[in-house]
């Protein structure tokens, strides 16, 4: 251990020579952290005393202070001070700061598709090899972050610009614990397994699924996430990407295939709450309550991890609430494909300083500080799992742990008049009895128009 990290353990501890220094939030060799591998890189550490790093980004409060506490380590080991600034108008300040040649020295984009713009115009420096290949060697799917991270520089030719920190995770199944027990029901380990539950729930008379598609302006967005699941698990994910890109067009017989698969639980009066005519008009928010109504108004409810923030009061998630992996088909032998998103970090203005954070942050401890205390989740293989805030967080790292692929939410990577425009209504036309090619040829001739 250094001696600037000796000091910083005596202390617990203000950040030697830093002007309104960070206290640790946690003690060095205290609680479920990684700390030998953190002490072990704080040795060889830069010595960066009288340096800033600044870092820019979307996180604000809670999310920013829990960001703070994970670079307080760095300072401690390099001497150096890291300063991030949160906003919520994040995405268009970075454009101006950049495009003034200001930006920060590392930027936090919420979406890949910025970042992809920014690297098109030479505003971002490459991570370089030796960080490609740690990502796919330490990540989970890890050649899926690579390709997330990967964009095309100023001459087009494709470079590692994106490290993704934390993520988002789509790809789960809400349902009661109690319920599942009382009607005898397990949980499906394959995509047929699920069809022949959801067959099951409504010969016995219940009601299988809970699904809202209403979002005010956003209307239609968590069918996307429906399709999108499904791309993954009929096709492999070179085709997904083909898809997201427009390289094959949405009207495509594969994207069709997707689309039906998920009519064939949304379009089936029998299999949804209310029916097939209330999906589209019932808030997202809301339809996940009817998992707890007394008797139920459903069994399962497709949504992202996000979902706990709108159950019912008193409803507490790992005993009231449990999730289980939207599963593959079977006879695909895709893997297990997880649908998701997460922010990704990359390097606006180089110096040694911003090197060495981006260095620091693939340490397991800068992700085991934000996981203890938020809904953060690391698909960083060398995490450990006891780290995370509760066991429902934990059971969804562990979920991405076990990806054989990770894609991004397409809707989000298509341009806005498409994946936030007719994809989002064309999908309220489907779930409402259009045919799904006549759909499909409709959003296709919306990306032909842009062209």
């Amino acid at each position: 251990m250094t001696l600037k990290l000796m000091a910083g353990v005596a202390s617990l501890a203000l950040i030697a020579g830093t002007a309104g220094a960070q206290e640790l939030k946690f003690a060095p060799g205290e609680g479920p952290f990684s700390w030998d591998s953190y002490e072990a890189w704080a040795a060889e550490a830069p010595d960066l005393s009288g340096q800033t790093v600044t870092v820019a980004g979307p996180w604000l409060t809670p999310e920013d202070g829990f960001f703070r506490d994970v670079l307080a380590y760095f300072e401690a080991a390099t001497g150096a001070k890291a300063v991030y600034t949160g906003s919520d108008s994040f995405e268009q300040q970075i454009v101006i700061d950049a495009e003034a040649g200001s930006p920060p020295n590392i930027a936090v984009f919420p979406q890949p598709g910025l970042a992809a713009v920014l690297a098109a115009k030479g505003q971002l420096t490459p991570l370089g090899d030796d960080m490609k290949q740690w990502v796919t060697d330490n990540y989970a799917a890890g050649q899926s972050w690579v390709d997330l991270g990967t964009y095309p520089d100023a001459s087009g030719a494709p470079e590692f610009y994106g490290y993704f920190y934390n993520v988002n995770l789509k790809s789960l199944v809400w349902y009661s614990p109690d319920n599942f027990d009382d009607a005898g029901y397990d949980v499906p380990e394959t995509m047929e397994d699920l069809k022949a539950l959801t067959e099951q729930i409504a010969a016995d008379g219940e009601t299988p699924w809970c699904i809202g598609l209403g979002s005010g302006a956003a209307t239609g967005w968590p069918a996307t996430d429906w399709v999108e699941d499904m791309m993954l698990r009929t096709q492999p994910p070179e085709v997904y990407d083909q898809w997201v890109s427009n390289e094959m067009p949405f009207n495509d017989e594969r994207v069709i295939e997707a689309i039906e698969e998920y009519g064939w639980f949304a379009r089936n009066d029998s299999f949804v709450s209310g029916g097939s005519g209330a999906v589209a008009s019932t808030d997202f928010r809301d339809s996940p309550k009817g998992l707890f109504s007394s008797p139920p108004q459903c069994y399962m409810h497709r949504q992202a991890s996000f979902a706990t923030a709108f159950f019912p009061e008193g409803v507490e998630p790992g005993v009231d609430a449990d999730f289980f992996y939207l599963p593959g088909f079977a006879e695909k032998d895709l893997g297990n494909p997880v649908l998701g998103g997460g922010t990704v970090l990359a390097i606006t203005d180089p110096t040694p300083g911003a090197e060495a954070l981006m260095e620091f942050l693939t340490l397991p401890i800068a992700s085991e500080v934000f996981m203890n205390q938020s809904g953060f989740l690391a698909p960083h293989k060398g995490v450990n799992l006891d780290a995370y805030r509760d066991d429902i967080l934990r059971k969804q790292g562990e979920i991405l742990l076990n990806a054989t692929t990770f894609r991004f939410d397409g809707s989000d990577l298509m341009p806005a008049a498409i994946g936030a425009g007719t994809f989002w209504t064309g999908m309220v036309d489907y779930t409402g009895g259009k045919d799904a090619k006549a759909v499909a040829d409709d959003i296709q001739r919306s990306w032909d128009a842009l062209k």
